[in-house]
């Protein structure tokens, strides 16, 4: 059932106010720091409230503003939207926390940009969660690229300005090029920016036309990392491990891939994507991008690197899974863009945990430290075997679907892809985990010289408190759950894949 309802301008609008109580406590930490969590948890409840309405197929809806009969800013909450919603919210709240932990809470005006910024990204997320139309969309995912720069910048270094200003480039120059162009032919050749399932074309659309505007789409959404719209996501990479967790495995890059589904589904539709072959043009360029970001990251070995293009290639499988055109293909995608969020936050802050027990980056440096932070190492354990797919966590479940779906559509050649890749994730993740869990520990000569000098000192590595460790376990305990009892979240994935 659709009913009009505030929630969806409230969910929006609670990031905001957390950034207000930011600023008005600047010089209050750890008030300041509250400000965000109480926003975020806040943002949590009100999502909830609209389940029950999109669990049965309806929306919750509420227009903002209405400038030209046909143009709109209107936000509308349908499954796949409170998905995404859902998601980024929990996720923000364990960030916050995680945040506190690794940079500490002094008065410092860095960090209080840091978390105002954090919460703004969290109301443009939530912005193109609840979109009900193009223009809606566009707005808040352009408002996405400017407000996390000052997030990717945040270091100041000439490095972390250089991989902001590149984003930005990258962010902006695709969006006005091509996403732009994008939307206003769709409103030229279907007459609405509305976005409806099933599609908006009629049938004396112009076959050429929607082929050269969905591939401005797929060019234009650079936030879906797809190459070769893709090398920003490794130079973001220079923005601290908060950060990173949540922009690079969450908010920005889910919002990618949440608006090529948005395109897929509410404006081209499954039935008319095949019979432009559009399907066949996605199943290509996510494959390529999954096998060479998968290969690319086995010779990498900066574990920040490692993240960034599992990232890439992870991104594209749920793509490829709504490409398929089947309903488990759905399924899979849509179930991936949950659970890969968990597991590649819970990669990121094991990372972010390692730097600061012992200031490592480089997966070589890594022999024997499992035995010095147990905890941190059994989570990234548990991230890695779902960015593979192995049981029992929630990457598992969500493959099954994608090869189940590449079945159900009859491409074979697809299975191959899903395969290798497997295999690649495999190769490079356990590689990571051989060196960390099973080889010896590396002790330095006294005299301070050796392989790894100055690394290595048991009596200095440990696990670094509870606002570290506690957020990564709470992500690889969600990691595993969702992989062990997916029905409820499959019950909502339904409504949106059929």
């Amino acid at each position: 059932m659709d009913v009009t309802g505030l929630t969806p301008l409230f969910a929006m609008l609670a990031p905001i106010f957390g950034a207000a109580g930011v600023w008005l406590l600047r010089h209050r930490p750890p008030l300041r720091e509250l400000c965000g969590i109480i926003a975020g948890l806040v943002q949590v409840a009100l999502v909830v409230t609209m389940v029950p309405a999109v669990r049965d197929g309806g929306t919750v809806s509420v227009t903002l503003s209405t400038f030209l009969p046909e143009v709109s800013i209107a936000l509308r909450a349908d499954a796949l939207g409170v998905l995404l919603a859902g998601t980024a919210a929990i996720l923000w709240v364990l960030t916050t926390l995680y945040a506190m932990g690794y940079f500490g809470t002094a008065p410092d005006p860095a960090l209080t940009r840091f978390h105002a910024f954090l919460c703004l990204t969290m109301s443009a997320t939530i912005g193109v969660a609840f979109s009900a139309n193009l223009i809606t969309l566009y707005l808040f995912y352009e408002a996405l690229t400017i407000i996390t720069y000052p997030l990717v910048a945040h270091a100041g270094t000439e490095e972390a300005i250089r991989g902001g200003r590149r984003y930005l480039a990258y962010q902006l120059g695709a969006g006005i090029a091509f996403l732009l162009p994008a939307v206003v032919l769709t409103y030229v050749e279907a007459g609405t920016f509305d976005f409806v399932p099933g599609g908006i074309f009629g049938p004396d659309a112009s076959s050429t036309l929607l082929v050269v505007v969905y591939v401005l789409y797929l060019l234009g959404i650079a936030k879906a990392a797809l190459m070769p719209i893709h090398s920003w996501l490794p130079a973001a990479m220079i923005a601290p491990v908060p950060v990173s967790a949540l922009l690079h495995a969450v908010a920005v890059v889910n919002v990618g891939v949440f608006c090529v589904m948005r395109v897929v589904l509410d404006v081209y539709g499954s039935d008319l994507v095949g019979e432009l072959n559009l399907g066949i043009l996605t199943l290509a360029a996510t494959s390529v991008t999954i096998l060479i970001a998968s290969l690319y990251a086995l010779r990498l070995d900066a574990l920040k690197g490692v993240l960034a293009y599992s990232t890439i290639g992870q991104l594209s499988y749920m793509m490829l899974g709504v490409a398929l055109l089947s309903p488990s293909g759905r399924a899979g995608a849509i179930l991936h863009l949950v659970g890969h969020s968990f597991s590649k936050i819970t990669l990121f802050f094991a990372v972010g945990s390692i730097y600061l027990a012992s200031h490592r980056t480089l997966a070589s440096e890594l022999r024997g430290i499992g035995r010095q932070l147990p905890w941190t190492m059994a989570a990234f354990a548990i991230g890695a075997l779902s960015i593979i797919g192995l049981p029992p966590t929630v990457g598992f479940v969500a493959k099954y679907f994608l090869f189940v779906g590449a079945v159900e559509a009859g491409q074979w050649v697809v299975l191959v892809v899903l395969s290798v890749s497997t295999l690649l994730s495999a190769a490079y993740y356990l590689r990571i985990l051989r060196s960390a869990l099973v080889d010896p520990l590396v002790t330095v000569p006294a005299d301070g010289s050796g392989e790894v000098a100055g690394l290595n000192r048991a009596p200095t590595v440990r696990e670094r408190g509870i606002l570290v460790v506690g957020p990564l376990l709470v992500t690889a305990a969600v990691t595993v759950l969702l992989g062990v009892a997916p029905g409820w979240l499959l019950d909502l994935i339904r409504v949106v894949s059929g």
